[in-house]
């Protein structure tokens, strides 16, 4: 996997499902893929105190307690430290809509203009790799790989790795070789965007 850039693999938790309506990020999550392998001594976790109340449908979700993000940093404290764990990396994400739309959002409250790394989704790998496969998300991308799923699923960290691994084992299982070929492989124009 020489022929690949560093790629950092996040995840974030959330109060809710859109960032455009007031939802804040409460917990990010990053680990580091480095020549092909997953980095578990470079990993960056972080709770973020939302400045709201957290709903219970996400605390359902996640199980992240407003209680657990009384004293934690704000996002305009995080967000500059995540973004220099995955400095010279490509993101990666599974459902990167979701996750990137939050950074997007999260980053012009807290500084104005910064410009975020390209970023992969696995769930999009997922459908151009697997075009005969009904379901993308993260749990039966898991199971249909043969990896084992974390106990502390919707936590950011255990989302993360079980992410990294996937990515890898989609790459691997389909003779990936560089970024180019995993663009062409997968029949997406932008993969990376």
């Amino acid at each position: 996997m020489s022929n690949f850039p560093n790629f950092t693999v996040f995840d974030v938790e959330t109060t809710g499902l859109d960032p455009h309506k007031g939802d804040k990020i409460i917990e990010i999550a990053g680990m580091r893929i480095e020549g092909g392998k997953i980095v578990e001594s470079k990993t960056f976790v972080e709770l973020v105190n939302p400045e709201r109340p957290i709903p219970w449908e996400a605390k359902q979700v996640n199980k992240i307690s407003d209680e657990a993000v009384a004293e934690a940093p704000t996002i305009d404290q995080v967000l500059p430290k995540f973004l220099e764990f995955a400095k010279d990396s490509v993101l990666i994400a599974h459902n990167a809509q979701f996750d990137m739309g939050f950074l997007e959002v999260e980053k012009e409250t807290c500084w104005g203009y910064t410009e975020l790394p390209s970023c992969l989704c696995t769930m999009r790998l997922s459908r151009a790799l697997y075009p005969h496969e009904f379901r993308h998300n993260l749990d039966a991308v898991t199971a249909r790989l043969g990896l084992e799923f974390p106990k502390d699923r919707h936590r950011a960290l255990p989302d993360v790795l079980v992410t990294a691994q996937a990515f890898l084992k989609m790459i691997e299982e389909n003779g990936i070789q560089s970024l180019g070929d995993l663009q062409q492989k997968a029949g997406l124009r932008q993969m990376v965007a």
